[in-house]
């Protein structure tokens, strides 16, 4: 990072800049960097004077002092506190406050009390920006997706990796396990980390406050989906890790991409989710190396789920060469789900925490 040009974060409309201290380590991780963020104040004003609160942080006033109380998932008290506690004495110190913080894995507020509310804010403050910076660093555990998973969807695919197989498994590569789950098809739109019941609640309020934009765009109608030939995601055909199905809405509109970038839209604006590309790249995965099992490891729970590095590529010229224009079939959309991931229901699709419907 360009410690003359560091990195911005956005928190309830307010911008901190992040600056990268020392590197320290955390219980459950390898290696972590303690971060000192300072507040930016908003983007038109300069920055803001030591003494001076910010009206989106409700502060109490208490016969003792100042009292701020906020919810904080649990996953996440551990880069509060620190090492050997060291974080929050820190944070303590700095800003001559107390701060309380739940017994580990339950879930509660943490509490910030001191005797100056300025102190009291800026405490609350760097706690804030802490907890988005270790919050972007957690694996994600939902994502939104349209499901694809209708019964002439499936058996297209299957009878797709039949042939795949019949005609190219002497291809480098190329062996069965490393085909998607045909109970699992699906486009995913974007990926949440939501780290407690409090913010799957919230998550699934907000995809419902999407409804309304969905069937302006729909007209309260399922959209007909084509599911017809196959791409790969990188330059070399030879080396290729994923393959995916192409899918197009069949009166050839765009309401689909429409849906898709609007609701990530939405997601990034409630802070549930960061906004990896302009646009959503609509693909149906059908084949994964991440999906490969490694025969020298005994998983009862499936396939090892591998590092980048770990991953053998598959050569994918000739079954481009030959199932480039495969039909998969056509399937009725009108559904938005929020999903569970490594979760299954009795369907063989992701557990579904929350849903939408077209019409």
């Amino acid at each position: 990072m360009d410690v003359l040009r560091p990195a911005l974060i956005n928190i309830n409309g307010r911008l901190y800049r992040r600056n990268i201290t020392k590197e320290e380590h955390y219980e459950e991780e390898e290696e972590g960097e303690e971060e000192d963020l300072s507040y930016m104040g908003p983007p038109e004003i300069e920055d803001l004077a030591e003494d001076e609160t910010c009206d989106a942080i409700f502060i109490e006033q208490t016969e003792k002092g100042y009292r701020c109380a906020f919810d904080v998932p649990s996953v996440l008290y551990k880069y509060i506190i620190g090492k050997k506690g060291e974080t929050r004495k820190r944070l303590e110190f700095d800003t001559k406050t107390s701060i309380s913080i739940p017994k580990p894995g339950v879930e509660g507020q943490i509490v910030v009390t001191g005797s100056h509310k300025a102190a009291v804010s800026s405490a609350v403050t760097r706690l804030e920006v802490l907890v988005e910076g270790f919050r972007k660093k957690q694996p994600f555990t939902h994502f939104l997706s349209f499901p694809l998973n209708n019964s002439q969807i499936q058996e297209g695919f299957l009878s797709f990796k039949d042939e795949v197989l019949q005609q190219c498994s002497k291809d480098h590569g190329v062996e069965g396990s490393i085909f998607q789950n045909p109970a699992k098809l699906h486009l995913t739109i974007g990926t949440l980390a939501l780290l407690n019941d409090t913010e799957v609640k919230k998550a699934c309020e907000h995809l419902q406050e999407c409804q309304n934009f969905i069937r302006e765009i729909t007209e309260g109608n399922p959209l007909t989906l084509d599911v017809t030939g196959i791409e790969y995601m990188n330059d070399d055909p030879a080396m290729v890790d994923v393959l995916y199905a192409k899918v197009n809405v069949k009166d050839k509109s765009d309401k689909l991409q429409v849906i898709a970038d609007r609701l990530v839209e939405h997601f990034v604006s409630a802070g549930l989710m960061v906004r990896e590309w302009d646009r959503v790249k609509l693909h149906a995965t059908v084949m994964n190396t991440l999906f490969r099992k490694d025969s020298t490891v005994e998983d009862t729970d499936g396939p090892r789920r591998q590092t980048t590095s770990e991953r053998e590529a598959f050569d994918a010229r000739n079954i481009l060469k030959k199932f480039g224009a495969y039909r998969f079939g056509e399937v009725k959309l009108n559904s938005v789900l929020l999903s569970q991931r490594y979760s299954t229901d009795c369907s063989g699709y992701y557990t579904s925490a929350g849903s939408t419907n077209f019409s």
